[in-house]
């Protein structure tokens, strides 16, 4: 590559410095003939001593112009030199890149294209290994996750089939439970997986936020009743909002899930939603364990838990926070969570209210991975 584009740089400058030197000594050769042929009386001495500045001059031209290809050839490799190289440790970088290297990084010292370029895939290698180091955590998460519910139904088979236990409604209600979180996992995966792919789109229109609280509380009442938790609901007024009703509904449901597997009975949840300037507020407040406020920037992660065998026991998987993360972005929104041991959670959504322009009735998820 640095021969070719030396040479293409020696093949432009040689054509333009040949061209300007031919049209120079025709022009000269002209006007001297222009000149001799206006003198009245010729004078040998006067056409010998044209003749000569005539020579002179083409062969300073051409010497000149020689020199000045020369000088070319040496600029034209120092410069693509200068040019080539860079790409060329680049284009090392990528193919080391290709073949799993992620701690390849280009070195390139300056503010030019070039070393902007250079910027661009050591950023790109670095997304790169994030993101690596993110599948093998979630590869070794799953893996965590299955392995536990599935010795758990190893175990209880191999007892069966051995005779040692015998299939009584408790043990087989055990394997059903463990059968459930399962296919509860697998769920969670299907649903974190769909909101994160580029084809991701929310069915916005125009609805009542107050509304779509009404009826997600409505779902969950029974549950909450038979675990003699109180649910209080709090709407102070009609607020438009251009949403996707059920994307909404399933995130507000997996926060109320979330209060009810970790307040205590006798317990109490409130859902408020209330305005704050051009924004809707969801806040969902339980008086259940709580969590270290240290922790409350991790619960978003996959599979993260505060106490793994606390939430195991209680069927979570670990990706319900993450889903709710990603919904209320893909709805341009806001989530954050205040909480401390013993003293409850509060979970705080922010959504944009309807603008007075309207609302679309299909908008884009924004994958946020």
């Amino acid at each position: 590559m640095k021969k070719r584009l030396a040479w293409a740089f020696v093949w432009v400058a040689s054509g333009m410095i040949c061209l300007s030197a031919a049209i120079f000594i025709m022009g000269m050769h002209y006007h001297l003939s222009m000149f001799l042929k206006e003198i009245p009386l010729p004078n040998p001495q006067v056409i010998n001593l044209s003749h000569h500045f005539e020579q002179a001059l083409i062969q300073s031209i051409v010497w000149t112009s020689v020199g000045t290809i020369i000088l070319a050839v040496v600029i034209s490799f120092y410069v693509a030199q200068k040019i080539a190289s860079p790409l060329i440790e680049m284009r090392k970088v990528a193919e080391k890149i290709t073949q799993g290297n992620l701690e390849m990084r280009v070195h390139l010292e300056g503010k030019d294209e070039l070393s902007e370029l250079g910027q661009a895939l050591n950023h790109l290698t670095a997304e790169l290994k994030k993101q690596e180091a993110l599948r093998r955590m979630l590869t070794s998460d799953i893996a965590h996750e299955l392995r536990t519910p599935l010795a758990t139904l190893k175990s209880h088979m191999e007892a069966f089939e051995d005779g040692i236990w015998e299939p009584t409604p408790e043990r087989i209600r055990s394997c059903h439970e463990e059968l459930e979180r399962l296919i509860h996992l697998v769920g969670d995966l299907e649903q974190l997986t769909n909101v994160e792919s580029p084809g991701f789109t929310l069915r916005k229109k125009r609805e009542c936020l107050g509304e779509i609280v009404e009826q997600s509380v409505k779902a969950m009442e029974t549950a909450f009743r038979t675990k003699n938790i109180q649910l209080k609901k709090l709407v102070s007024t009609k607020i438009p909002v251009c949403v996707d009703r059920n994307r909404i509904m399933q995130i507000l449901i997996n926060l109320l899930s979330n209060a009810l597997k970790f307040t205590p009975p006798g317990g109490t949840v409130s859902i408020e939603v209330k305005e704050e300037d051009d924004k809707a507020c969801i806040i969902v407040k339980d008086t259940g364990v709580g969590m270290p406020s240290s922790e409350t920037a991790k619960v978003f992660e996959r599979f993260y838990r505060v106490d793994k065998s606390r939430s195991r026991k209680s069927g979570g998987s670990g990706l319900g926070l993450t889903i709710v993360k990603k919904l209320v972005e893909a709805h341009e929104g806001t989530v954050e969570i205040q909480s401390n041991l013993n003293e409850g959670t509060r979970v705080v959504i922010m959504l944009s209210k309807e603008k007075p322009a309207g609302c679309n009735q299909e908008g884009n998820g924004q994958n946020t991975n």
